[in-house]
C-alpha cells in the first residue's frame, strides 16, 4: 500500500485507486477519460491541509478538477471561475441542496469560488459537480 504523503515515490493511477478502494473514485476516472479524453496528471502537493499526491484532470490547458485521494474516499476541488459563474448560477435551482449550500457558503475571491467536496459515494452531489466540469470544459 502506498503512502500518499511520501513525496519520494510517485504512485501510478492503479496504486492510487487501490489505496482509495472506492468505486466512485474509479467511476470518476473512467468518466473523465471517456467523456473528455482528459489528461490525467499526478502531482505532489505540499499544502498542509492536502499534503500528498493528487490527480489533476486537464483538458485544453485547463484544470477541470483536482482529486485528493484518501483511504476509502477522496476530496475533490472544483473551481468556478468568472467564465462559468453565470451558467452555474443559472443551474443552481436545479442542483442538489448540498451543492447549493457549498456554493453559497464559499466566498468569491478574485472572481472565483474554490469549492472542496468530500466524496465517498456517487450521489446527486457528484452529478452536480460533473455538470460544472462540463461547463468548465465548454467555457474557454
Amino acid at each position: 500500500m502506498i503512502n500518499i504523503e511520501d513525496s519520494s515515490y510517485a504512485p501510478n493511477m492503479s496504486e492510487i485507486s487501490e489505496m482509495v478502494a472506492n468505486e466512485t473514485f474509479d467511476e470518476l476516472y473512467r468518466y473523465m477519460i471517456s467523456e473528455y479524453q482528459a489528461l490525467m496528471k499526478i502531482e505532489y502537493s505540499r499544502e498542509a491541509a492536502f499534503k500528498g499526491w493528487n490527480v489533476k484532470y486537464r483538458k485544453s490547458g485547463r484544470t477541470l478538477c483536482t482529486v485528493y485521494p484518501r483511504s476509502g474516499h477522496f476530496m475533490l476541488l472544483l473551481v468556478v471561475g468568472q467564465k462559468e459563474k453565470q451558467r452555474v448560477e443559472d443551474l443552481l435551482p436545479e442542483m442538489s441542496e448540498e451543492f447549493r449550500n457549498a456554493y453559497n457558503r464559499t466566498q468569491e475571491w478574485m472572481g472565483q469560488r474554490w469549492m472542496m467536496f468530500d466524496i465517498s459515494v456517487h450521489t446527486a452531489l457528484l452529478d452536480d459537480i460533473l455538470k460544472v466540469v462540463r461547463i468548465r470544459r465548454e467555457s474557454k
